[in-house]
């Protein structure tokens, strides 16, 4: 029996991971009935390989790859710009537009804290991207031979680090922008700029020497390379792991800190 007080009964308290898990759903309810995130994570990536894996360039081996093609080189490219994708562009409007319009300040009064919206939203990333990122490894296999990951531990490890650092980032903006229009603004500049370090208008193995070595440093080039390594057989790098991971720690925890309600 619940227990009672001079009031009456006292509802029993609700566990933090069913609160933390109905959010999580109404977030990816959302997510999916505004159209615009699942056509930019889903198939913006998939219509880019279908785009490259039918021009003869990008599928000729190349002497200088180890007899790989271009594409090989761009299906994890392709996969870090799923996470980019929601990251950068999903993340902060949505959180963002819930403190203009008044959503987070009516949340304020219950008992989810921050931390929970911020989970939510990183729950709703990682399952995008891992419904993107096996779709477009399935049709990259069965429509132009690209080989699966060879190291699939190594490549799931890498994907969940990268979703992690990623989201960490888009929070952080999303908490440090006041309004929409700049969170936005801001996701934008950085989806390209991060786009351009993981490769997609030029590939690392083509950059000088210097700019290789800045684009590892960078969230997205230590993911690619991650995920490329993984991709050929070899073991993620652990500097390209504890890399991501301390993007995940540092933008997480200021995410949090810097989280306001309105």
């Amino acid at each position: 029996m619940s227990p009672t007080t001079p009031a009456g009964p006292v509802p029993p308290a609700v566990p933090r991971g069913s609160v933390l898990g109905r959010l999580a759903l109404a977030e990816l309810t959302l997510f999916v009935r505004e159209k615009a995130g699942p056509v930019l994570a889903v198939w913006m990536p998939m219509m880019l390989l279908v785009v490259f894996g039918n021009i003869p360039f990008y599928n000729r081996p190349r002497q200088n790859l180890g007899g790989s093609t271009l594409l090989d080189l761009y299906v994890p490219i392709l996969a870090a710009f799923v996470l980019a994708t929601v990251s950068f562009n999903v993340v902060p409007q949505v959180l963002a537009g819930y403190r203009e319009k008044g959503v987070l300040r009516r949340l304020r009064t219950t008992p989810v804290g921050p931390a929970r919206v911020l989970a939510a939203q990183l729950l709703v990333n990682l399952a995008t991207a891992a419904v993107s990122v096996i779709a477009l490894l399935v049709v990259a296999r069965l429509a132009f031979g690209v080989w699966m990951p060879r190291r699939l531990g190594g490549y799931v490890l890498a994907l969940v680090l990268a979703a992690l650092a990623l989201t960490a980032i888009g929070l952080f903006v999303a908490a440090a922008s006041p309004n929409g229009r700049i969170a936005s603004a801001v996701g934008a500049t950085l989806f390209y700029v991060m786009m351009f370090f993981a490769g997609l208008f030029l590939p690392i193995a083509a950059m000088p020497a210097l700019l290789r070595h800045v684009c590892r440093a960078t969230p997205l080039g230590a993911a690619v390379q991650a995920l490329t390594d993984a991709t050929e057989g070899h073991g993620p790098h652990p500097l390209q792991l504890v890399t991501l991971a301390c993007y995940a720690v540092v933008f997480g925890v200021a995410a949090v800190r810097l989280f306001r309600w309105e």
